[in-house]
Parts: C-alpha cells; structure tokens; sequence
C-alpha cells in the first residue's frame, strides 16, 4: 500500500501563499487518483481539491476555486497544492489521501490511503 507525508505547513497572514506537498512511498502513485482534503475545528473533513492520474483532469471545491492549484509529478511521486491569496476560514489540518484508479473521485469515503496532516493557519 502506498504511504503518504504532508509538508508545507505552516502560520501565514491573510492574502499570503503556502504550498504543500505530499510525498508518497512504497508503490508509485500513477495508477492514483490523489486528493487534498482538510478539517477544520469543530468541523467534517472536507474535499479541497483532487486529480486524475495523469493530472489532465482537476476539481476544486467552490470555495477555493482561483485561489488554489492541484498538480502532481509521478516521476517525483510527490502532489502538490499551490495555495494562494490565503484566508483566516482557510485555516485546517490538511491531509492528502490516494484512491486506486484513473479517475477522479470527490467522496471522501472512497479513498483509501491518507497521510497524518499538516496544520495550516491563517491569520487576519
């Protein structure tokens, strides 16, 4: 199974940028589709953006759509999430997660492989 570890966390003011990324180990990730999910205090875990293996097909929630970017390197095993102009309701643990397959998928409940989150925060 594949193992993931979340970086780039970390405390920013409103408006600036933050990029995380998400390293995987133990098989490649090019037959994944990975995704970034977050969760708040208080609050459900939550998709915030996913892509196909290949990378020629994203979603992003509403909520962040412009503001953030997906991408992925399988030659590196690494996912990216390229977030900017940044908001304090931004602020969550963020996890990345792998689901077997081509293509995307938005339920949480179908991924398989999560990694232990990194804290962003936001501060106004």
């Amino acid at each position: 199974q594949v193992q993931l570890v979340e970086s780039g966390g970390g405390l920013v003011q409103a408006g600036g940028s933050l990029r995380l990324s998400c390293a995987a180990s133990r098989r490649t990730i090019s037959t994944y589709v990975m995704g970034w999910f977050r969760q708040a205090p208080g609050r459900e875990r939550e998709i915030v953006a996913a892509i196909s293996w290949n990378g020629a097909s994203t979603y992003y929630a509403e909520s962040v759509k412009g503001r953030f970017t997906i991408s992925r390197d399988n030659a590196k095993n690494t996912v990216y999430l390229q977030m900017n102009s940044l908001k304090p309701e931004d602020t969550a643990v963020y996890f990345c997660a792998a689901k077997p397959g081509y293509y995307l998928a938005t339920d949480i409940k179908v991924y398989d492989y999560w990694g232990q989150g990194t804290q962003v925060s936001v501060s106004s």
